[in-house]
């Protein structure tokens, strides 16, 4: 399925405007989500982007933003706490909840992970938790700048390094964060809980996953992330977390509700609207389950080919197989062919070969390429038995279409 990306904002629990990426499948989605970034990140980093847009082509909308004072978000970072990530969290599910449907998956990456876990029970459409190498005990980040820590307790704030660059934390911070206990919290959850982490995690220890795992109450899981890193660095790592985190959700974001396949009888097709979109079609060939769409510039989602993309479809797969028949029955040495097709209309007078001669007229231009041990004129015979394939026939010979109404009674 493809994806689209959307650049939104909305007010964060401060009063300042945070920066967000909604990414949506191009159909109507199964269910939205909502994805919190780790400790001094922002939306885009790898992992986010990677599992938000593999969580979109598998039919699941998800926002993810940047917490106040970070990545395009307004806002001073050193004015924060864990409290007001919470709250900013809060007003991202608001802002999914007014403008498109509450939030059902909720996904955080390391702190991102334990903000989750304390939001959760405010998201009461949320059925579905889901943490990435995340921290049991949210005070776990001030081990990255414990050698700052006196100088922030005695004037208050102080300037620290965190991955390669300058960060303002305030004594607010270490107090706020410090207040904060999960295990009670992961116990009275009441959600579906997926933990995700890897053993060698050199940031977040594998043992903070543990003890996620053993205060959370049934239904819970456990993935072993085996040797990724801590901000699953590594493009498969990614896909791999939203491939399992599709799977797993999708007993819980009501898939079964959506509409049966559509039924066909063999050698029947059938046609129908989605509702998803103005030109959005599900299509059924037999067995076989298509969609059909417009592109956007026109209206459409841009969820399925457009009819004229079908057609040329129809017209390149039966030109192949046409070829591969004929060469098998002669005994060519093709190896593979390709077909690529365009369409569209130009002036009848332009056209030398056509009957027409006013107006304008469809033209469909096919290329066709050939490999394999071939001599010219076996080429050129390929090229010939091309036009002989039956729908390249249909298109070219008078078609009676008979339409009638169907579906009612008398």
């Amino acid at each position: 399925m493809s994806v689209k990306s959307e650049k939104v904002t909305f007010t964060g629990a401060g009063g300042d405007t945070l920066a967000a990426r909604l990414d949506l499948p191009r159909g109507r989605p199964r269910a939205y989500a909502l994805f919190a970034h780790c400790f001094t990140c922002n939306k885009d980093i790898f992992a986010a982007a990677r599992i938000a847009g593999a969580l979109a082509a598998q039919g699941i909308a998800v926002l993810r933003f940047d917490f106040t004072g970070l990545g395009a978000s307004e806002g001073d970072f050193a004015n924060t706490n864990f409290s007001s990530n919470i709250a900013d969290l809060l007003c991202a599910a608001d802002y999914l909840r007014r403008s498109h449907e509450a939030p059902k998956l909720l996904i955080g990456h390391s702190l991102g992970g334990a903000a989750v876990l304390m939001a959760a029970a405010q998201v009461p459409e949320a059925v579905a938790v889901a943490t990435i190498a995340a921290p049991a005990d949210p005070a776990h980040v001030t081990a990255h700048f414990t050698e700052a820590r006196p100088e922030i307790e005695a004037a208050g704030e102080a300037e620290v390094l965190l991955v390669g660059r300058p960060f303002r934390i305030k004594k607010q911070f270490l107090e706020d964060i410090e207040q904060h206990k999960l295990e009670r919290t992961i116990g009275g959850l009441r959600k579906a809980l997926m933990v995700f982490h890897a053993p060698r995690d050199a940031t977040v220890g594998i043992d903070n996953a543990s003890r996620i795992f053993l205060a959370a109450k049934h239904p819970k899981s456990f993935v072993s992330l085996d040797d990724a890193d801590h901000l699953l660095s590594r493009k498969a790592d990614a896909i791999y977390v939203a491939d399992v985190l599709a799977a797993w959700a999708e007993r819980y974001l009501g898939a079964g509700k959506a509409a049966p396949d559509l039924q066909a009888a063999e050698g029947r097709v059938v046609v129908e609207e989605t509702g998803e979109g103005k030109f959005t079609q599900r299509i059924a060939a037999g067995p076989h389950q298509l969609r059909a769409d417009e592109p956007e510039s026109y209206g459409g989602l841009d969820s399925g080919p457009s009819p004229y993309d079908l057609l040329l479809a129809g017209l390149g797969a039966c030109t192949s197989m046409t070829l591969r028949l004929y060469a098998e029955r002669k005994g060519l040495a093709l190896d593979r062919t390709r077909v690529t097709l365009s369409h569209d209309k130009i002036h009848a007078e332009d056209c030398e070969t056509c009957e027409t001669r006013s107006g304008r007229i469809d033209r469909i231009q096919r290329n066709i390429e050939i490999t394999g041990q071939l001599s010219p004129e076996e080429r050129q015979r390929l090229l010939e038995i091309a036009d002989k394939c039956p729908v390249h026939r249909t298109l070219e010979s008078e078609i009676l279409i008979e339409t009638k109404a169907g579906g009612q009674n008398g």
